[in-house]
């Protein structure tokens, strides 16, 4: 090797981020990974709502539970697509399963953020390294027509000449089904000189998902159910005129319905009748 090469080996050894450490994986069943420098922090108490609370989403959470445990229990699984309605608790439901298996054998989950995908090939090594088993999760994932990282994920879901590790598997929510806009995808197509190949790169990444789960608006009668449950977890008593009542005026407000707002009622409703969440 020349001195011209050594010296650039040397400058791209230089400015190359160390290997991230392993953390203490007792330190918490919840991590979040971070880069500038990496790492993975620990989340001693995550924020989430217990499993049993979230209504109107049965077959997703009957799937993805049944996803996860297999997992868990070393066998096969699928990453999988949480899409759909806003505040229809596509993350609250992956927070909640990850809390309902770790419960019953050990599991991990790690957060990622959306711009720290270029990053996760050095996540993937990492956690590779380990005897446990990860949930890797990113939330509200979408992508604009000039954004790169999609690339990036594909490290997870089809994991190159590796292949994803054994031990990891993917969880994303989106309110898109094909992570960018439908305006996007046709604009691309229109422009393009072969339009089938101008998007298929990006719009195939959903495909990559063997879970695909959706979300849809609820209805009001779900939207009260959600509210009950609230009130008779937490011991918030009310009787069910008043209650219909006030929920039906906060959602008119709102201008919608969803589990989102379901809470964002009842915290308010708990902090007026001076009941502690």
């Amino acid at each position: 090797m020349s001195d011209a090469s050594h010296r650039i080996a040397a400058a791209l050894e230089r400015i190359s981020p160390p290997p991230a450490e392993a953390p203490d994986w007792n330190a918490a069943d919840a991590f979040v990974w971070h880069v500038a420098p990496d790492r993975l922090d620990p989340v001693p108490q995550v924020n989430r709502v217990a499993l049993p609370l979230l209504l109107g989403i049965d077959r997703a959470r009957d799937t993805l539970l049944e996803n996860t445990r297999h997992f868990a229990g070393g066998y096969p699984a699928n990453n999988a697509l949480l899409w759909g309605a806003r505040g229809m608790g596509k993350s609250s439901l992956v927070k909640a399963i990850h809390a309902e298996v770790a419960a019953e054998v050990p599991l991990k989950i790690v957060e990622v953020q959306r711009e720290d995908l270029p990053s996760i090939g050095r996540l993937l090594s990492l956690l590779r390294r380990s005897e446990h088993r990860f949930v890797l999760f990113c939330d509200d994932l979408s992508f604009s027509h000039d954004d790169q990282h999609y690339k990036s994920l594909k490290a997870v879901l089809d994991g190159g000449i590796e292949g994803r590790p054994e031990n990891v598997i993917f969880y994303a929510t989106s309110n898109r089904r094909h992570l960018m806009p439908r305006d996007m995808i046709e604009n691309e197509r229109s422009r393009a000189i072969n339009p089938s190949e101008a998007v298929e790169e990006k719009v195939s990444l959903s495909d990559r998902f063997g879970l695909w789960l959706g979300f849809h608006p609820c209805g009001q009668d779900e939207y009260l159910a959600m509210v009950r449950g609230y009130c008779d977890a937490y011991g918030v008593e009310i009787d069910d005129g008043t209650l219909r009542a006030e929920a039906v005026e906060w959602q008119a407000t709102r201008g919608s319905r969803s589990g989102r707002v379901a809470w964002q009622f009842f915290t308010d409703l708990a902090g007026r009748r001076g009941v502690r969440l």
